[in-house]
């Protein structure tokens, strides 16, 4: 969702805060080097994506093919954020001057480098009403993650989050990889599990046990922390899935390559047809409820811990949402993958 209030709506451009080079908060350990190591092969396969039997932007079911390729076992750490920004001096999204033009209707105070952050509401509210747990936070950022008073020392193993989609890139491409398509990303999480309700089967918690990072409660203001957690956890800190991959579900959304479209492309029947991870369209992504904000918007994958039962049952590998590119919430991470068919790189 985009950042700032206009016109009764909650419209929130989420990104970092200031950073100066080589002030992260934890330890840059191994760099580049680090950040290549948790990864593990997935061969080329045809798959079944999608869902027929949940939200209607997963519809429809329907096959895709994949070719082999390397993913990320956990997503992205705190620490490996700030190997970078110590190797790069990276500027983020946030630190840069932002542009009244992009955000019709903005206050300049809303234009300020900031974040949105979750803020658990005392009792039972509207859930139509965005407003009423996510707050715009100057100084908010990647390793100031709830404002300028708090930071990442104690979190090293957290997944980043306010991580805008350029930000995410630059870090990739930093890494030697790139973010997975929706495709290559949904066939990692499902595990093997074709067709599965989770990415460990068909029960959320099996025999009572917590299988990812997720809410507990009624959302947004009873977080029972069930399963250990009332934010983000240390990646893999839950079961593996089939692949050997942590924290596809919960904990974080992920960010992806696909440009947003409200339904899946369907396959035609034919073996010889079966689409091969497309990347949708960057005019079809635009939200055509907001028509004055002409920011493209990518899929995000696999919900996160504030996804719920009451509210949002996004925590499968065939949920997805939009998320435009410009921004980046407390919620909001990513994971990274290397292509066989990348020649200016090898494999790890």
């Amino acid at each position: 969702m985009p950042r700032h209030a206009a016109e009764g709506r909650l419209t929130m451009r989420m990104c970092c805060g200031t950073l100066a080079n080589g002030g992260a908060q934890i330890a840059a350990k191994d760099g580049a080097d680090s950040a290549r190591s948790r990864m593990v092969l997935l061969p080329s396969a045809q798959f079944t994506m999608g869902s027929d039997r949940h939200y209607a932007e997963e519809r429809p079911a329907h096959r895709r093919h994949v070719d082999a390729f390397w993913i990320d076992t956990v997503p992205v750490t705190n620490r490996d954020f700030a190997a970078f920004i110590a190797s790069t001096a990276y500027v983020t999204v946030a630190e840069r001057p932002l542009d009244p033009a992009l955000y019709p209707g903005a206050t300049p105070a809303s234009l300020v480098p900031g974040a949105l952050v979750f803020r658990q509401p005392s009792g039972p509210v509207d859930l139509r009403d965005l407003r009423n747990w996510w707050s715009y936070v100057a100084g908010a950022c990647w390793n100031h993650p709830e404002g300028p008073d708090s930071d990442v020392s104690g979190r090293p193993d957290h997944p980043v989050v306010h991580v805008a989609l350029e930000d995410a890139l630059a870090f990739a491409d930093w890494a030697g990889k790139a973010l997975p398509t929706e495709a290559e990303w949904e066939y990692a999480a499902r595990g093997g599990l074709d067709d599965a309700e989770f990415a460990w089967g068909n029960t959320l918690t099996p025999e009572g046990r917590h299988m990812a990072n997720t809410w507990q409660g009624a959302f947004p203001w009873q977080n029972l922390a069930s399963d250990g957690y009332r934010g983000t956890s240390p990646v893999g800190s839950y079961p593996a899935n089939g692949h050997g991959l942590f924290d596809m579900i919960g904990n974080v959304w992920e960010w992806t390559a696909d440009w947003y479209g409200a339904r899946h492309e369907a396959d035609t029947g034919a073996g010889c047809c079966t689409p091969r991870q497309p990347g949708g369209a960057v005019e079809g992504s635009y939200d055509a409820r907001q028509p004055a904000i002409r920011i493209p918007r990518k899929v995000v994958k696999g919900g996160s811990f504030l996804c719920s039962p009451d509210y949002c049952r996004r925590y499968r590998p065939a949920g997805r949402q939009p998320q435009m590119t410009d921004s980046a919430m407390s919620h909001l991470g990513f994971r990274c993958v290397r292509r066989l068919d990348d020649t200016k790189r090898s494999i790890p």
